[in-house]
């Protein structure tokens, strides 16, 4: 099978593992945005992937974001890594959403930047609910305590909440992050007053789990992409 038969056929296996997850959850699919992570594979599969429907496509890395940006500009692109802050003025331009905002100073810095292009930037906050000291993002603890300063940032529009379970073979092992990520939103959603809309959550191993639990975008790579290479 050549590449666009393979992801046609990976494609719809997903999207249908999205649909019964949601049938469970009593949602609409419609809800669920596939993010497909194009780390793994070149520009050329990337495009493929995008011809096949799935326009929502990610990086973990500035860089490579950049360059799959300029070659399949008819992408919807989704930074889901780490940004320092002297790479905003090139990516923020490239993005539908940051999904990795693990930071004050790098939500100041990303509203100082919304303000100055008199467009706010749409960012989700990224919150280590798995709680493994390698991982970035706030501490769950630490999230109520942004309330205020969410509802004063003129330059960045937080969307809501980002995070990824810790990695395990049972898909089951992630509900508990996931869970504590969904309640987080609605406590902030209640102190803030804004509307919150966003949970990304659940990747190749735990996305149906995390359709379950509430997420509107999940990050699929290597169930997609696996031996598809560069």
């Amino acid at each position: 099978m050549d590449t666009r038969a393979i992801l046609t056929e990976r494609i719809a296996a997903v999207r249908g593992r999205i649909s019964d997850a949601c049938r469970r959850a009593g949602r609409d699919p419609a809800d669920v945005t596939l993010v497909a992570v194009t780390k793994t594979v070149s520009a050329e599969v990337a495009a493929v992937a995008a011809d096949l429907g799935v326009t929502d496509l990610a990086e973990n890395r500035p860089q490579a974001l950049w360059a799959k940006a300029e070659a399949v500009p008819a992408a919807t692109w989704h930074l889901i890594g780490h940004l320092q802050r002297n790479k905003i003025d090139r990516t923020a331009p490239l993005v539908s959403l940051i999904h990795s905002a693990d930071s004050e100073r790098l939500l100041e810095a990303l509203a100082a930047f919304g303000v100055k292009r008199g467009e706010p930037v749409p960012v989700l906050l990224e919150v280590n609910c798995s709680r493994e000291p390698a991982k970035g993002g706030f501490a769950p603890e630490a999230v109520p305590a942004l309330s205020d300063k969410l509802v004063s940032l003129a330059g960045a529009s937080v969307r809501g909440l980002m995070t990824m379970a810790a990695y395990s073979d049972d898909p089951e092992a992630a509900r508990p992050a996931f869970a504590e990520l969904r309640r987080l939103r609605d406590d902030l959603r209640t102190r803030t007053g804004l509307p919150l809309p966003d949970l990304s959550m659940g990747m190749s191993g735990d996305f149906e789990v995390g359709v379950e639990e509430g997420a509107t975008f999940v990050r699929v790579g290597t169930t997609l992409f696996e031996g598809l290479g560069t």
